[in-house]
């Protein structure tokens, strides 16, 4: 049957209605705040970028923050939204300061969207302005004007003033995670030398800019001294480090594009280019690239993001008439870093070093990629390993961001998440036993073994991050001794050869429930034994109380409601001061005197929790 089809079918929605309806278009994902690109984060974000802005053009150089629960505030000191347009500014589309080039010239503001998004997603929003001696003050719920207060006199410094509660109904029983808002504060302060953030009691502030951000995130030494240069609009930071693969911070007017885009891609050409032609010889590019960390930060007029959250430039232009991006970080790099290298030849000697280091061991190992390369296309690979799905991060896919591949072991395991998968954006990767243990091996193993050469080939990383095929990298083992083994094994694999996996926020563990709870109306899946006990006094008495030990004891049917919307994802986090190095090396290295010691020490006896 053929639905009808007319005028009737055609609505306009409300500016609320729309954003609420399709969060997605203005915050990505929505998530409860276990991943640092939760929804909830974008909103704080949101609000920030708009003080930021405020401190880009010469007004304010404190932002205070304060996160309690789940209210959140900012205050800045700029120049004060001006009173009459506030409600226009807060909750009109199209109307803001952001589209007057010269009121914002080189804004993070993409559109003067954001605001009102927050507004809409928020159970309670309140915004007040504070402008030479006077306020004014409106506070929304869910997008509508609660409380609108005239114009006062004030005895406050020019600013604005924001709070707002993310709204349950959208983000469900959501929570912030202090770590992540640090990363982003600490950014803004990178990327803004001057400000100041204060975050409840914490200050950050940032004196060398870039070069401070390589310091905090490095977890070890570089193998020279960071080059860091600064000119009109751009500034870069690169050093070499001991891991493998390519690390970057890319930003743009402040804005952490955490996808990159057409400043990043040209910033890495631009390196190629450059040590080519000081060194006058042409190295493979890989050889160049390996192990680099680098940050590069540029400031443009009206930026095209491809995206309400910023994560990814696609800007060609510099302004209307400037140069092309490329071209200009080109000119920047080109100049400024060969400059370097003749004014410092020690590092000059010490990043030539690496370069021939880095080529040694990629020609050695030629001959056995080669061999793999050519194995993972004999293998099945979509058969015998690999359950895809149909969604993938590197495509433009509007759930891309959604994708996730489940790494399990065993056959029900795999075959029950297998089974209950959303077939869109969920693959799974089945292991054969335990994997081998990785640490302190060359990377010529991640060819030579079959399970690991494979998985490699199904996440698409062999030459980088830029073609991963899954935003969600998720360990999914029994919460038992051999299902702990695993994941250290595999977490090892991932931090030995690509730890930017880890730091970009793709790998997690999957939370599976270690209870079922049920009686004949109700059942409850309980993941802790604080869960179990609290389903016990809710269902009554003598509830059937049935204790998971594997991920294959749990059916198909059962395995939806934990890998669907309400999965519980625990991000695996690298903090500053973790050397990947020493934390392997003391875990998963030889069976030293000082890991048995600590492993007497927190001996426990597990007690029998059904009783």
């Amino acid at each position: 049957m053929v639905e009808n089809y007319s005028e009737d079918s055609i609505r306009t929605l409300d500016w609320r209605e729309h954003i609420r309806r399709r969060p997605g278009m203005y915050i990505g994902k929505l998530g409860d705040g276990s991943a640092p690109d939760d929804g909830i984060y974008i909103l704080v974000k949101e609000v920030v970028d708009n003080s930021i802005d405020e401190f880009a053009m010469g007004a304010g150089n404190e932002i205070r923050i304060t996160v309690e629960d789940r209210k959140v505030t900012v205050r800045d000191f700029g120049r004060g939204i001006p009173l009459g347009k506030l409600v226009d500014v807060s909750s009109k589309m199209n109307t803001g300061a952001k589209y007057d080039s010269e009121a914002f010239k080189k804004s993070v503001g993409l559109n003067g969207v954001g605001i009102k998004a927050v507004n809409a997603l928020s159970e309670t929003f309140v915004i007040q302005a504070f402008r030479d001696g006077e306020t004014k003050y409106v506070q929304y719920g869910r997008g509508e004007i609660v409380e609108e207060r005239d114009i006062v006199p004030t005895d406050e410094p020019n600013g604005t003033m924001v709070t707002f509660w993310a709204d349950r109904e959208i983000f469900g029983n959501y929570h912030f995670i202090a770590e992540y808002l640090e990363a982003m504060f600490k950014n803004y302060v990178f990327l803004n030398t001057g400000l100041t953030v204060l975050f409840n009691d914490h200050k950050f502030y940032s004196k060398r800019g870039l070069y401070d951000l390589l310091t905090e995130n490095m977890s070890g030494e570089g193998l020279y001294p960071i080059i860091h240069l600064k000119g009109e609009d751009i500034e870069i930071a690169m050093t070499h480090g001991r891991q493998y693969g390519e690390e970057y911070y890319s930003f743009v007017n402040g804005q952490h594009t955490t996808q990159g885009g057409t400043h990043l891609a040209a910033f890495r050409e631009a390196v190629v280019k450059t040590l080519r032609d000081f060194y006058k010889k042409d190295f493979d590019v890989t050889d160049i690239r390996t192990s680099i960390i680098g940050a590069v930060s540029i400031k443009v007029q009206e930026p095209v993001f491809e995206s309400q959250t910023k994560t990814k430039l696609g800007s060609k232009d510099v302004g209307p008439e400037g140069p092309t991006v490329r071209n200009f970080i080109f000119d920047f790099v080109t100049k400024e870093l060969d400059n370097y290298l003749h004014r410092n030849p020690d590092t000059a000697e010490l990043l030539l070093r690496k370069i021939v280091e880095t080529e040694k061991e990629r020609k050695a190992m030629a001959g056995v990629q080669k061999i793999a390369r050519e194995r993972a296309k004999q293998v099945s690979l979509h058969n015998r390993k690999l359950r895809d799905c149909r969604v993938h991060f590197n495509t433009n896919h509007e759930r891309k961001n959604e994708s996730s591949i489940f790494i399990t072991e065993g056959d029900s395991a795999s075959g029950s998440i297998t089974k209950s998968r959303d077939v869109n954006t969920q693959a799974v990767f089945s292991l054969r036993g335990k994997p081998l243990n990785s640490y302190g091996l060359t990377k010529k193993v991640v060819y030579e073994n079959e399970e690991f050469n494979l998985l490699q080939a199904a996440l698409n990383i062999e030459d980088g991050l830029q073609d991963l095929r899954y935003n969600n990298i998720i360990i999914a083992t029994d919460a038992d001794v051999d299902g702990m083994h695993i994941r250290l094994l595999m977490l090892t694999f991932f931090l030995q050869f690509f730890p930017d996996l880890v730091r970009s926020g793709h790998v997690y563990i999957l939370q599976t429930p270690l209870f079922r709870v049920r009686n004949k109306k109700e059942t409850c899946y309980c993941y802790t034994d604080e869960e179990r006990q609290k389903a016990i006094r809710k269902l009554g008495p003598k509830p059937e109380i049935t204790r998971f030990k594997g991920l294959g004891e749990i059916s198909p049917n059962e395995f939806q409601y934990f890998i669907g919307k309400d999965i519980r994802l625990e991000p695996v986090r690298l903090s500053r001061g973790d050397s990947i190095e020493t934390v392997l090396s003391y875990y998963m290295g030889k069976n030293t005197q000082e890991r048995q010691d600590f492993i007497i020490d927190n001996l426990y006896i597990e007690k029998d929790e059904l009783k």
